[in-house]
């Protein structure tokens, strides 16, 4: 289910998604690249979608902001090589 170049899901607050992210982070494959952060994204989303009514994630709240920022930075840098290659 997850992909071979992360940590094992024990060493995440939230593995749900946070091993999704850490995949996309440490993928060099611009073409793969893309895929993982789409998958990470769903992942997040999903995941803000199942605690939306509730007040005790404030952890990972932060942890997911961190994260789509992270994301954000991934899909700038991935959209800027592709320019140059053009």
């Amino acid at each position: 289910m997850y992909p071979d170049n992360v940590l094992p899901p024990s060493r995440f607050s939230f593995p749900e998604w946070q091993l999704l992210y850490q995949s996309a982070l440490l993928e060099f494959d611009k073409k793969e690249l893309s895929h993982r952060i789409i998958t990470a994204e769903s992942a997040i989303h999903n995941r803000l979608v199942s605690i939306a009514g509730d007040s005790n994630h404030h952890a990972e709240r932060e942890a997911i902001e961190d994260a789509l920022l992270g994301l954000n930075y991934l899909k700038r840098e991935l959209a800027e090589d592709c320019r140059n290659e053009a």
